[in-house]
């Protein structure tokens, strides 16, 4: 039989993100993005995934038949003190299982390698802060290293709202109340405990994810009413995030909502983890600070990517930074390669790259 807490263990103690573990193959670790084959464990055959899935539903006949059902389950699992969040779905008829280690010590602000005027947003009376960026490009870490932050450094009652609950904050100079989002947990949706929050009391409503219109429009009447909203979406840049709250919409909708996004729209952190040369993930982030002239881009008739795009290029003397800046910063202190730098853009962009690269040592050469 397989050894299912050893393959969990040693991803821990190895410092996996994930382990998967799919029938036919050996068990992999993700580590720093890249698959490791357990090698010293055997093809993973349809015993074992069967013995694994009573191994974690523990005879627990409602978790198997919510599996009959829905073809999923999420799971919550501890072992050598770190927590685990397991998620088991279905492939040509057998569980499959994807174990996400979470780290137990909780981020700080400054191990993010963000800007200062990021840790500045969060201490906002109100408004509206996004944190973008695909799966597992650092956001939960973000969002919480700002949690932990305000925790550290204000008085102030902060509302989160998670599936699942990832990092466990406990109260300092904060009130610090966490909700699981799902059936059967503290709230059934996000758009629910978003709504429900109005009348909870909160400075800050952080929301794990804003995915459909119910949750958008939740997360803008908190700000409008006073509240500072800290939320994630599932968007690679600051201009196809905004693009994308407004895709929410009818067209006949959205002149309305371009004017409330552009007064309670404070920030934009979009990131992206890459491949670093001490073969760690480095954070290089997109940074839009919703100025003035930025606000009047979100509120023209016809929205342009590529104009809010240009105004974040032009706009670092109040604290933007564009993605191309934050490469050629990363390439320029030898934190990633020209190479990993590359893989990120397309031609134009490498050109514009390179260009950035030689006005840098340009200046410093002159200094």
């Amino acid at each position: 039989m397989i050894d299912i807490e050893k393959i969990l263990a040693d991803g821990v103690t190895k410092g996996a993100s994930d382990i998967h573990i799919v029938e036919g193959s050996k068990p992999l670790y993700r580590i720093n993005r890249t698959l490791v084959e357990v090698e010293e464990v055997e093809e993973v055959n349809e015993k074992d995934i069967f013995d694994i899935f009573e191994f974690f539903i523990n005879d627990n006949p409602g978790l198997r038949n919510m599996f009959q059902n829905e073809k999923k389950l999420d799971l919550n699992f501890q072992i050598l003190g770190a927590r685990l969040r397991i998620n088991v779905s279905s492939a040509s008829g057998l569980p499959i299982f994807t174990a996400r280690i979470i780290n137990n010590k909780l981020p700080r602000f400054n191990d993010l390698g963000l800007p200062d005027v990021v840790r500045r947003t969060a201490s906002l009376p109100q408004g509206l802060i996004l944190v973008t960026g695909k799966s597992n490009s650092g956001k939960s870490t973000t969002l919480n290293a700002l949690i932990n932050e305000i925790n550290r450094t204000e008085n102030r009652k902060i509302l989160t709202l998670e599936n699942p609950i990832e990092y466990l904050h406990q109260s300092d100079k904060s009130l610090i109340i966490q909700k699981e989002v799902g059936e059967g947990k503290d709230c059934l949706s996000f758009s629910d405990g978003a709504i429900n929050a109005l009348r909870e009391d909160c400075d800050i409503v952080v929301i794990g994810e804003i995915r459909d219109k119910n949750t958008i429009d939740a997360a803008l009447e908190l700000a409008e009413s006073g509240h500072l909203v800290i939320g994630t979406m599932h968007t690679r840049s600051a201009a196809e995030t905004i693009d994308r709250i407004l895709g929410f919409y009818d067209l006949s909708d959205q002149l309305v909502v371009k004017y409330i996004v552009s007064s309670v729209l404070k920030a934009v952190i979009s990131q992206r983890l890459i491949n670093g040369n001490d073969n760690n993930l480095v954070m290089v982030p997109e940074i839009m600070i919703v100025d003035d002239v930025i606000s009047g881009l979100i509120r023209k008739e016809k929205f342009s990517k590529s104009e809010i795009e240009d105004a974040i290029q032009t706009r670092m003397e109040r604290g933007s930074i564009s993605f191309i800046n934050s490469l050629a910063n990363a390439v320029s202190t030898k934190k990633i390669s020209l190479y990993q730098a590359k893989k990120q853009l397309d031609d134009a962009g490498c050109e514009n790259l390179t260009r950035i690269l030689g006005q840098i040592n340009e200046r410093k050469l002159n200094f």
